[in-house]
């Protein structure tokens, strides 16, 4: 059983979709946060705009467990171990030019393994990243067959056979992962769920339900620095802002902040705790360039962090935002505008105000018959739609446990102009 509460088993099982929709249910038993004020409406009412689905992409048996988006591409993984390549412009517009509601048949499957897919992390130059079940990172390169359908290439199995190697025959090397097992240091001993990259490319972090907090350094993939325990449960979600600090959201119900050694570059010291929320937190999302940390849990609430005054990174709780009946799966931030997927099988679109203390809430995108586990969060790829409504226009790329993915476009007021 993984750290939300939804049974996982280490090899791929196809559970029927009711299944998975009951065990997901059982997260809203949590009550929310009543210590926090609430930033949005009282009334929990949504502020007039306008959205609309653009499509709904299937082809897969089993839960869609991540998305990314990179250029022209969104990827979306499922725990059936299998990742599927759209063409973004092409899903996005077609449901709209149909005015149906058939969605898009599936397409190319760039790429199986045999272990659950946990995270996907595009990080440029053709170069995709993908956490797994059995705890390994695997790292592809983006390309094409002779037919000119995408497929992506495996690079690299972290750790790599050169990490393995330097550290087997050393004896300090190993580290005790249950009673009479020992592994080396270099490897996750279960799923890792969440992958980061710091904001100069020079280390790619991942964490894991093993507890451990792990550094490495591309393009070798060297494991350089491994946290373990990091926290005191399984770790769910990570998030590196652009002045180098790291979050990582734990079952433990806590938050804790990073940075590097002043001294010791591939160090990484605690700098914070974060304790607010009383359940699992499950996401974590920062938006406004790094200064504003969203983070979600089982508790039915978004908490907001906002940077003190301190000048030192330090983060303090500002309040929640509320409408979710259900626990909060996923995250996804750009800008002042967030999105909060739930077991509720629904996805929220907050915008941040103008006096940074109050939010409003755009949208309630319902159409999906099952929990939200995955976001993606992209602007300008809706040409046009509301190009006359006063605002910009947002892609909301939501994956919900019943294998489908959907793509909203929701308008935005005067984003362009802020």
């Amino acid at each position: 059983m993984n750290s939300a509460g939804v049974q996982e088993p280490s090899q791929i099982q196809h559970e029927p979709a009711e299944a998975m929709l009951s065990q997901a249910v059982s997260l809203s038993s949590q009550p929310s946060l009543p210590s926090l004020p609430s930033l949005g409406p009282r009334d929990q009412n949504v502020s007039p705009s306008h959205h609309q689905c653009l499509a709904t992409l299937r082809g897969y048996s089993s839960y869609v467990s991540a998305l990314a988006v990179d250029g022209d591409s969104l990827y979306s993984a499922s725990s059936d171990g299998r990742i599927r390549v759209w063409p973004l412009e092409e899903a996005s517009g077609r449901q709209e030019q149909q005015k149906g509601d058939d969605g898009c048949s599936a397409t190319v499957v760039a790429a199986a393994c045999d272990s659950s897919v946990k995270c996907l992390l595009a990080v440029g130059d053709d170069l995709l990243l993908s956490s797994h079940q059995d705890g390994k990172i695997r790292a592809w390169r983006a390309g094409s067959r002779k037919d000119g359908t995408p497929r992506l290439v495996l690079r690299a199995v972290l750790p790599t056979c050169v990490d393995r190697l330097r550290t087997f025959l050393l004896p300090w090397s190993y580290v005790q992962v249950r009673r009479h097992r020992w592994r080396t240091w270099v490897h996750h001993v279960d799923a890792v769920t969440a992958l980061a990259v710091s904001p100069d490319g020079a280390l790619l972090y991942s964490a894991s339900w093993d507890r451990s907090l792990k550094v490495w350094r591309p393009p070798g993939f060297r494991c350089v620095e491994s946290i373990a325990p990091a926290h005191d449960d399984a770790i769910n979600a990570l998030a590196v802002s652009p002045d180098g600090h790291v979050y990582t959201g734990s079952a433990d119900k806590k938050i804790k902040v990073w940075r590097r050694h002043p001294e010791r570059r591939n160090k990484h010291v605690l700098v914070q705790t974060m304790e607010r929320h009383r359940s699992v937190v499950n996401a974590l999302a920062l938006g406004v360039d790094g200064k504003v940390l969203y983070s979600g849990a089982c508790d039915r609430s978004v908490v907001v962090w906002e940077r003190a005054g301190s000048g030192d990174g330090r983060m303090e709780a500002t309040g929640t935002l509320r409408g979710h009946r259900k626990a909060i799966l996923c995250l996804a931030a750009a800008g002042d505008v967030v999105c909060s997927g739930s077991a509720d099988s629904t996805v929220r679109v907050w915008r941040r105000g103008a006096e940074n203390t109050d939010y409003t809430c755009l949208a309630v995108l319902e159409g999906h018959c099952a929990p939200v586990k995955s976001l993606a969060l992209v602007y300008g790829r809706d040409r046009g739609s509301f190009a006359a409504a006063g605002g910009g226009s947002a892609l909301v790329c939501s994956g919900a446990m019943n294998g489908e993915v959907k793509i909203w476009s929701v308008l935005v007021p005067w984003l362009l102009e802020r």
